[in-house]
């Protein structure tokens, strides 16, 4: 199950073989509870798959209703902890809702509303007064939400009697930067989904049904996220992953880029970067989306050069002032095809690396910043306005963000394999995953395989 923001979406799996029984959504019901949602879905897929009523099947779900996780980063320095802390945050399927460097402004963290703290700050053996100056302050100011603590391991004791003294939710995980130029966001990960867990799914009111918190295992991001690692990399020789990956899901909010790309050890040296890219990753565009953020699409379609007619700017406009439109016309249907091809494209950009060629004292240089993703072998195009049109159509918005001859230097995929989550399985093998991974790693194969139908 996955408790959308707009719409509930469900998957029945067989657990023993990982074959895709059934599949079934229906509007999220935020305005009441979450719950009269997933029974209306239920009842759908129980009817898709022949199921007579009595029989315990045991639910797995994720949720990103309620606005989804809402993450504040505390950091030391704007270009290293702080923005290490941002990579985590999105990592862990959270929104950055507020980023700050050196000491923290509580008004401005109030106001940002978030639902889980992520403190950071200082390399290990390194300076801990930043770090222990922003806990103590939450610690006065008796901060109520969870605090996960990743920065300088010489203030762990500290911060952890601090926190306990004062009663402030708190989990430690190691420290995100443990040495300048290396990241390390998996302990964070792993206690930011605890937290969302434990803290947060219950305290947004979402259901008043206990079964509710019980199903949620997570943050759909961070579980889609595990389906692209698991796709990515597989369970070893004889359950093979399909290499790099990337992901790209087109919201009417946001647009999300998830990749999965083993890291080239030698293009260290094309790099200046002080927090390093890692193999996993995730980017969140809030201004790229296909009705909420239609007008900021275009805007910023625009100031990056790429070609847009002036009658999309007007249909951007139609679709924020009613973001349930649904397109009746051709001319309606092309509009969100064009829409859906500009988030693509700057979001794929803004995720992957740009290579340029720079002037030093040394001479001319080639500086490398960011992911390559040059030679990512599949991207997945998930979102409603791509399983809702033509093969054709969907292909034709995933391959505006590919090519070898793309401009600007940006490292984007030259020549994947392109394929659509036409079922929505992702979700589904994230929170397979745990309990069963080798029947999420047939699930997942519907995707490289291209569904049931393929030859």
């Amino acid at each position: 199950m996955d408790f959308g923001s707009t719409f509930t979406k469900a998957a029945l799996v067989d657990t023993a073989s990982g074959e895709l029984l059934a599949t079934g959504a229906h509007p999220t019901t935020i305005d009441t509870d979450v719950l009269d949602g997933w029974d209306a879905t239920k009842r759908g897929l129980d009817q898709n798959a022949g199921i007579s009523g009595g029989v315990d099947i045991p639910v797995l779900a994720c949720s990103s209703a309620g606005g989804g996780l809402r993450i504040a980063v505390v950091g030391n320095e704007e270009l290293v902890s702080a923005e290490a802390g941002r990579r985590v945050a999105l990592s862990s399927g959270g929104r950055v809702v507020h980023v700050s460097s050196e000491a923290v402004n509580l008004g401005d963290l109030r106001t940002s509303a978030p639902d889980v703290v992520l403190l950071v700050g200082g390399t290990d053996g390194g300076n801990a007064e930043m770090l222990l100056a922003n806990a103590s302050a939450l610690a006065a100011a008796r901060w109520s939400k969870p605090v996960v603590v990743a920065g300088n391991q010489d203030a762990a004791d500290e911060i952890r009697a601090l926190f306990r003294e004062k009663q402030i939710p708190h989990a430690l995980a190691d420290n995100v930067v443990p040495q300048i130029g290396v990241l390390e966001p998996h302990s964070a990960r792993t206690a930011i989904r605890g937290m969302f867990i434990t803290h947060v799914i219950g305290g947004k009111h979402l259901s008043k049904r206990a079964d509710f918190t019980a199903m949620v295992k997570g943050a759909t991001p961070d579980i889609v996220l595990t389906a692209v690692e698991l796709l990515a990399n597989g369970l070893g020789a004889e359950e093979p992953g399909v290499g790099d990956v990337v992901v790209l899901d087109i919201g009417g909010a946001t647009t999300d880029v998830h990749s999965v790309v083993a890291m080239d050890p030698e293009d260290s040296g094309l790099s200046r970067e002080v927090v390093a890219a890692t193999p996993v990753s995730r980017t969140v565009e809030g201004d790229l989306g296909m009705r909420w953020s239609a007008v900021s699409t275009v805007e910023a379609a625009l100031g990056d050069g790429l070609h847009v007619t002036p009658a999309l700017m007007s249909a951007a406009q139609a679709r924020v002032d009613d973001p349930g439109m649904l397109p009746s016309t051709a001319a309606e249907k092309a509009a969100d095809l064009a829409l859906a091809a500009a988030a693509a494209t700057l979001a794929v950009r803004r995720h992957s690396g740009r290579q340029r060629v720079v002037f030093s004292p040394d001479g001319r240089l080639v500086e490398r910043t960011g992911k390559d993703l040059r030679e990512v072998d599949l991207l997945v195009g998930s979102g409603g306005v791509l399983r809702h049109s033509s093969k054709a159509e969907a292909l034709g918005v995933l391959g505006a963000a590919t090519g070898s001859s793309v401009e600007g230097g940006w490292l984007v995929p030259r020549d994947p394999r392109l394929v659509i989550d036409d079922d929505y399985v992702l979700a589904a093998v994230g929170l397979v995953a745990q309990e069963h991974p080798v029947a999420a790693h047939r699930l997942a194969s519907r995707l490289w395989r291209g569904g049931p139908d393929a030859d």
